[in-house]
């Protein structure tokens, strides 16, 4: 008679032979997370930079040209031109080939040169509305330095202090250079760690009933909680993988600076793989056919955790509705410690009460996967 040791070992050897020896699996499981981390680090990265600007100029004067060269030695505006002719600028625009346009009155520089004020005309495409804000902040701050520095040498010449009466110490904390990479990244490690692990999860159960064999455990001594961890552990390895091979893209392909507890992060996305793997078993024990559980697996994990988690917004930004959701999504809990971890360089005891969250939660999902799992034909 065998003790619940070997049973479960049993039943763990089984799934890991069905897991290596099935490459649809190890695709969806280990392939594809590989290629969303690269398309959605690479393609959803918010951060502007070198965006066509094109220049009406209408005064055509050395102060002008100072004007336009504040802009074109940032790195955030490419020179694609400089004309007089308003309609090829707005066909420019039109177009794409150009994102933002700016206008230089014919007496530019003889109103700065009388200290008086010079109106230019920005036009910014709003097509993107998110970049157009961003652009529209670009412009204004590049614009404020040369003011700034204008006002310097009118001070100078007129024998005034040089300092501006008022300086910003500015500082940004936690991401310096504000590059997005910074955030999309961990957070696409919490969102991948949902989806794929919940999926594999989901069909394990389920796939024994559509091809019968789950009829062989109906007829032997195994206890419930055997087939569950016994079918849970091999996947729970399997996404452990992931996680560090996320982790490895994210240090030398994405470089993304990580600052805090290598130990704490891989304690948290061990616990979370544990939870998004009885998620899966859940939906498995619950439903009849692969394609149902496929289904519900992404209504209950993607969608949610893309929207409420903290992933495009802070949760303490979200309306009450909003927030009641994140409390029930462990994506939100696993997002703090991965953003935290890389961020801020925070250890344990910073994120002691969203592990205690995703240490409840993983409770909650196997004893409820244990409770639908009966052992009866059905």
């Amino acid at each position: 008679m065998f003790g619940p040791f070997e049973r479960l070992a049993a039943i763990v050897r089984k799934e890991t032979r069905e897991l290596l020896r099935d490459p649809v699996f190890l695709g969806l499981g280990f392939f594809v997370p590989m290629m969303l981390m690269l398309m959605f680090g690479y393609g959803l990265n918010t951060d502007v930079k070198n965006l066509p600007v094109l220049f009406i100029d209408h005064d055509r004067t050395p102060v002008s040209r100072d004007y336009i060269d504040s802009f074109v030695h940032s790195e955030y505006f490419r020179l694609v031109g400089v004309t007089s002719d308003a309609h090829e600028a707005e066909s420019m625009l039109r177009t794409g080939r150009a994102r933002v346009v700016i206008d230089i009155p014919p007496d530019f520089a003889r109103r700065l040169a009388g200290l008086e004020t010079a109106t230019v005309g920005v036009t910014v495409d709003g097509s993107f509305p998110a970049r157009g804000e961003v652009i529209k902040g670009y412009v204004t701050a590049i614009n404020a330095l040369y003011d700034e520095r204008l006002l310097g040498v009118v001070r100078a010449r007129e024998g005034l202090a040089s300092a501006p009466p008022v300086r910003l110490d500015l500082s940004v904390w936690y991401n310096p250079s504000l590059e997005s990479l910074n955030v999309i990244v961990p957070g696409m490690m919490a969102l991948i760690l949902m989806l794929f692990p919940a999926l594999l999860g989901a069909l394990l159960i389920v796939r024994e009933r559509e091809s019968g064999t789950i009829f062989n455990f109906f007829a032997s001594p195994v206890r419930r909680v055997e087939i569950l961890f016994g079918k849970a552990i091999p996947y729970v390895a399997f996404s452990f993988l992931d996680y560090l091979a996320l982790f490895a893209m994210g240090e030398f392909l994405f470089h993304v600076p990580f600052t805090g507890s290598f130990f704490v992060l891989t304690a948290s996305a061990l616990l979370y793989s544990f939870c998004t793997i009885g998620i899966g078993l859940l939906i498995s024990a619950l439903t009849r056919t692969q394609l149902a559980a496929m289904l519900i697996t992404f209504i209950v994990t993607l969608t949610p955790a893309f929207n409420y988690s903290g992933f495009l917004a802070p949760v303490a930004a979200q309306d009450a509705v909003g927030q009641f959701i994140a409390r029930l999504i462990p994506a939100t809990y696993f997002m703090e410690v991965v953003r935290g971890s890389y961020l801020k360089g925070l250890g344990f005891e910073a994120y002691r009460n969203d592990l205690a969250a995703l240490l409840l939660y993983t409770f909650l999902l196997y004893a409820a996967a244990w409770a639908a799992l009966r052992k009866r034909i059905g």
